[in-house]
């Protein structure tokens, strides 16, 4: 009897203690499980960090290519522009000059106007005044000064200058019936209208 009294009072303890193990392996398991939530909600909050860096990072590339394509846009511009500029500049820098030179044409053709070429004494006189003006002409050529001269032609009012206007028979109207003045253009720019008489 004292052998099973000692049994049942030893049961008691034993289970006791296995209840205690238990609880306390249970407590255990709930700290490991609580520390690993606690790590994986510090590795989500990290991850989701880093996901908003990348974001902001990506973000910011794409503003610096964009950048990067408008100065690179600015610069082609910019290259273009002053190519043209120089372009114009060697184009039409002699137009003052050539403005200047055109007097001096239009007072050769007036002097060989007044000037008989069929008169012996005059015949000299003539060929030296004709072969300046055509050096002159050839020398404005060269540089892209061109003549504008419509006789016959329709009246053109972005290159003529209408002086005056005249009914003339058998010739269809807003046509250049007599030039007073040549015009001139530069490399394709007029410098100076032709000054010209229109038929009505």
């Amino acid at each position: 009897m004292t052998n099973e009294s000692n049994k049942t009072e030893q049961q008691p303890d034993t289970i006791e203690q296995e209840t205690v193990e238990n609880t306390d392996e249970v407590v255990v398991e709930k700290q490991q499980a609580e520390q690993e939530v606690e790590v994986l909600s510090a590795e989500q909050e990290k991850i989701a960090e880093l996901e908003q860096k990348l974001a902001a990072a990506l973000a910011k590339v794409d503003e610096q290519k964009d950048s990067v394509i408008r100065a690179k846009a600015e610069v082609d511009n910019i290259r273009r522009r002053s190519a043209q500029e120089v372009e114009k500049a060697k184009k039409f820098a002699l137009e003052k000059f050539a403005g200047e030179m055109l007097t001096v044409v239009d007072n050769l053709e007036r002097g060989l106007a007044t000037i008989n070429a069929e008169d012996e004494q005059q015949k000299t006189t003539y060929d030296g005044v004709n072969l300046t003006l055509q050096g002159l002409i050839s020398g404005l050529d060269k540089f892209g000064v061109k003549a504008v001269d419509p006789q016959d032609q329709p009246f053109n009012p972005e290159l003529h200058q209408a002086m005056s206007m005249q009914p003339v028979e058998g010739v269809e109207a807003n046509t250049v019936i007599a030039v007073m003045q040549k015009g001139y253009e530069l490399n394709g720019r007029l410098i100076r209208p032709a000054m010209v008489m229109v038929s009505k």
